[in-house]
């Protein structure tokens, strides 16, 4: 039987497959499906800066993000993942367009799990998000 590290990470991991997925494809919808209903989220900049709770808040947030790396944004490393019984971070590189503009950069993710579900997200990256 799996520990309680282990199926964290194995249900991280799944959500930050429908999560690069969405970056590259623009479609959420299995992502947001694994967030619980109190999820929150914690941004760094812009109009989505600081805590934001909700599954709507977030739907706001992921359409937001498609519209700015339109055509889409693609993870070229994951460069290393660190896990506890609650809370996986995922450390990558991507690049695409931000705004039309050539964008690369570094990103930490954390999601934070419950009963096979996402309950919080936090993202960390470079601050003018345009190199490494």
């Amino acid at each position: 039987m799996p520990t309680k590290s282990e199926n964290t990470l194995k249900i991280a991991q799944q959500a930050f497959e429908y999560f690069t997925n969405g970056l590259e494809t623009g479609n959420w919808q299995n992502f947001l499906d694994m967030l619980t209903d109190d999820f929150t989220f914690w941004f760094p900049m812009g109009e989505f800066h600081g805590l934001n709770t909700g599954k709507e808040r977030a739907k706001e947030f992921f359409e937001y993000v498609s519209q700015a790396f339109q055509p889409g944004i693609k993870l070229t490393s994951l460069d290393n993942i660190t896990s506890n019984e609650k809370t996986v971070i995922f450390e990558f590189r991507d690049e695409g367009k931000l705004f039309g503009q050539p964008y690369k950069n570094r990103v930490a993710v954390a999601f934070d799990v419950r009963d096979d579900k996402i309950y919080g997200y936090r993202e960390y990256f470079g601050s003018d998000g345009k190199s490494y």
